[in-house]
């Protein structure tokens, strides 16, 4: 009923910038909060940033500063602008979605395959 895609990951140089995308699809009648979580071989998995209905914003201290996250006018993709990367930020990038639909009256929570983003030199 509903599916996330995360795009936009690839290889960086350090001191360079990507732009994650994370575009919902299917019978989509609002999308609520959206997070980016990332994860590193042998590391936990790590919430990045958020962003709520409202536009409200929260990041964690070790990307403040650095990345933004934004939604677009349509509310069915959200952004993570990444900029001056550290290798520290290689890791594979996933969204996460509180979403309903047209056919539930129930608010769940959904997740993207996820984007490879490795920051070398």
């Amino acid at each position: 009923q509903v599916q996330l895609v995360e795009s936009g990951g690839g290889l960086v140089q350090p001191g360079g910038s990507l732009r994650l995308s994370c575009a919902a699809s299917g019978s989509i009648f609002s999308i609520y909060v959206v997070d980016w979580y990332r994860q590193a071989p042998g590391k936990a998995r790590e919430k990045v940033a958020s962003i709520t209905d409202g536009g409200a914003t929260n990041y964690a201290d070790s990307v403040k500063g650095r990345f933004t996250i934004s939604r677009d006018n349509a509310k069915n993709t959200v952004y993570l602008q990444m900029n001056s990367m550290k290798p520290e930020d290689t890791a594979v990038y996933y969204c996460n979605a509180t979403i309903s639909t047209y056919y539930s009256d129930t608010i769940e929570d959904y997740w993207g395959q996820g984007t490879q983003v490795t920051v070398s030199s």
